[in-house]
C-alpha cells in the first residue's frame, strides 16, 4: 500500500486533495497542517508521496522541499507542490528546489490524480 502525505494548513483543502484521489487503490492518507508536523510524519512514517503547500505557519512548505531533498532518507520522495502561488518565479524556483511536479490551486482533480499515478508508478 502506498502512502501519500498531505501536507496544508487548510484542514478542508487537505479533504479535497484526499478526495481528488479516493480512486486510487491501495492508497493511504496521512495528514499534517503545517511543514513542522510534515517532518515529523516523514521521522514516524513511510512515505511514498507528498502533496505540499508552499504557504503554511510555521515553516514554508519550500524550507520543507529543501529539507526532504538535503536529507538522504527522503530525498527520493516525489513532491507535487500544490499552491495558490501561480507567478513562473515561484514555479522555478520550486522546481530548481526539487519539486517533482508543479500544480496552482484552485485544481482540477483528474489533473492531479493523473500526475500521482505517474509519480507513484
Amino acid at each position: 500500500m502506498k502512502q501519500i502525505l498531505v501536507v496544508d494548513d487548510s484542514a478542508t483543502m487537505r479533504r479535497m486533495v484526499m478526495a481528488s484521489l479516493r480512486s486510487l487503490t491501495d492508497v493511504k492518507f496521512e495528514e499534517a497542517a503545517n511543514g513542522l508536523e510534515a517532518i515529523e510524519q516523514l521521522a514516524i512514517a513511510s512515505v511514498d508521496l507528498m502533496i505540499l503547500d508552499l504557504n503554511m505557519p510555521d515553516m514554508h512548505g519550500m524550507d520543507v522541499l529543501k529539507f526532504v531533498r538535503e536529507h538522504q532518507s527522503y530525498s527520493e520522495i516525489p513532491i507535487v507542490v500544490l499552491t495558490t502561488k501561480g507567478d513562473q518565479y515561484t514555479h522555478m524556483t520550486a522546481i530548481g528546489a526539487g519539486a517533482s511536479r508543479y500544480m496552482t490551486k484552485p485544481f482540477d482533480p483528474q489533473t492531479l490524480a493523473t500526475q500521482v499515478i505517474e509519480l507513484l508508478n
